[in-house]
């Protein structure tokens, strides 16, 4: 652990900040944060700074800890979480939660989500506190349990009971964005304005059951066979949402032809899905971007090896595009199959705000980058996924996925993310803490 002098220059090591935050297993389930988070506030104290710990769980408690600015700005919040995916059966070259340090690397899981963006953001906190940097407005720091199995015990749980610590608040910065982009010799940096939002749907099928020495055609699982084959051969609608727009706009302006004919085509929903069957490679990316998705992740069906079953659920992970609602998203999957067949019911939804984000800190952002990087191209982007940033969202706050990384090219970190071998280059560490802290110095030019 670090000790309490090394505390105060801490942050100017995010590595080895990052390696440390590292070494407490947080997988979650079952989380255990409680370590970590300890560890943080001791951090924090060690800085002159007093945080507020609160828990809906003891286990599993979230840090909240605030710098003074000068006014002339609403407060900024910093929002990560702590907690991590699972290990189970992955073949990691390197122990995931012992943080070595090899290929100019650090390997681990939480190397990049995020407690790689954890030691950033508290790297760049620590420093405006230790150098007494002059802040726009306040600067609020939130680090969180539970992200990973959906934000209860974290982010939901502050959102819904401890609100008042956030008022005021405008603009926030977390996961997930900020990270270089090779297209056509360019490096872009897509930076998270907007989110899909999370819908989990459970697909009924029922059929004919019986004794399986008498086999039934066109019973449940047939019919299951048929759900799975849609879902597996056949996109949802396109829908073109203004985040997306401007993602590609802007893409198209920086890349010469073909690139830029093919990405400007995207946005034609009388071309899109023909684009993307078509062309693949880094396109392909946009296909999620331009579609609500459903991909089935749980069956059940069955009690018995000789007894044909009746009745089978699957759960579908949906991700509805912004500015949609789980009502036509449900209607866009009975489209697509057969509703005599299947029920449906919307399980969870986490929904998110209008499709139109607030871009008033964009600016600011792209211009930390470019100290960095004076190549930098920095692009709106809409994130895939979902993040803790739907329930700050609820307060009417505007998160920003800006966790910056400079990355080598043909280094598809996505891939590594939730998946064996995750890891982050060292020298992507400095280069994020300094980017946030230029915006923690700047975030006033959004007033």
């Amino acid at each position: 652990m670090t000790s309490e002098t090394d505390a105060a220059t801490i942050y100017q090591r995010p590595a080895e900040l990052l390696r440390t935050l590292i070494r407490f297993d947080t997988t979650n389930p079952p989380g255990n944060e409680a370590a970590c988070i300890g560890y943080i506030r001791g951090l924090l104290a060690a800085a002159g700074i007093e945080p507020t710990v609160l828990a809906k769980d003891p286990s599993r408690p979230n840090l909240i800890a605030r710098l003074g600015g000068v006014g002339a700005a609403p407060p900024l919040l910093l929002q990560g979480h702590v907690d991590v995916v699972p290990t189970t059966h992955q073949p990691w070259s390197h122990p995931p939660f012992a943080a070595e340090v090899a290929d100019d690397m650090i390997w681990g899981r939480g190397a990049l989500d995020m407690k790689g963006g954890v030691a950033m953001l508290l790297a760049a906190f620590l420093r405006a506190k230790l150098e007494g940097a002059s802040l726009p407005g306040d600067v609020v720091l939130c680090l969180l349990s539970d992200e990973e199995a959906g934000g209860n015990a974290g982010a939901r749980f502050l959102v819904e009971e401890h609100a008042e610590l956030f008022s005021g608040i405008r603009y926030a910065l977390g996961e997930f964005g900020g990270f270089t982009l090779h297209l056509g010799s360019r490096r872009f940096y897509p930076i998270m304005v907007a989110e899909k939002q999370a819908c989990v749907v459970r697909a009924t099928v029922r059929g004919p059951g019986g004794h399986a020495s008498t086999p039934l055609r066109g019973g449940a699982t047939a019919r299951l066979g048929r759900l799975l084959t849609a879902l597996d051969t056949q996109r949802l609608p396109v829908h073109v949402t203004p985040v997306v727009r401007l993602m590609v706009e802007a893409l198209g302006s920086s890349l010469a032809a073909p690139l830029s004919e093919v990405l400007t085509g995207l946005l034609d929903p009388e071309m899109t899905d023909r684009l993307l069957d078509s062309i693949g490679g880094p396109v392909a990316a946009f296909d999620p971007l331009l579609h609500s998705t459903a991909v089935p992740t749980i069956i059940r069906g069955g009690e018995k090896n000789n007894v044909i079953p009746s009745e089978i659920t699957v759960e579908l992970d949906g991700r509805i595009l912004p500015g949609y609602t789980a009502g036509e998203f449900l209607d866009e999957l009975r489209a697509l199959v057969d509703t005599e067949e299947i029920e449906l019911e919307v399980l969870l939804h986490d929904p998110n705000p209008a499709k139109d984000p607030d871009m008033g800190l964009f600016a600011t952002l792209g211009e930390a980058l470019r100290v960095g990087d004076p190549e930098a191209i920095p692009v709106p982007l809409l994130l895939g996924a979902v993040t803790d940033g739907r329930f700050f969202s609820r307060l009417g706050i505007q998160t920003y996925g800006f966790l910056p990384m400079h990355l080598p090219d043909n280094w598809n970190f996505t891939q590594l993310i939730h998946a064996a071998d995750e890891r982050i280059p060292l020298n992507a560490l400095a280069f994020g803490a300094d980017a946030i802290f230029r915006v923690l110095q700047r975030f006033d030019a959004s007033a």
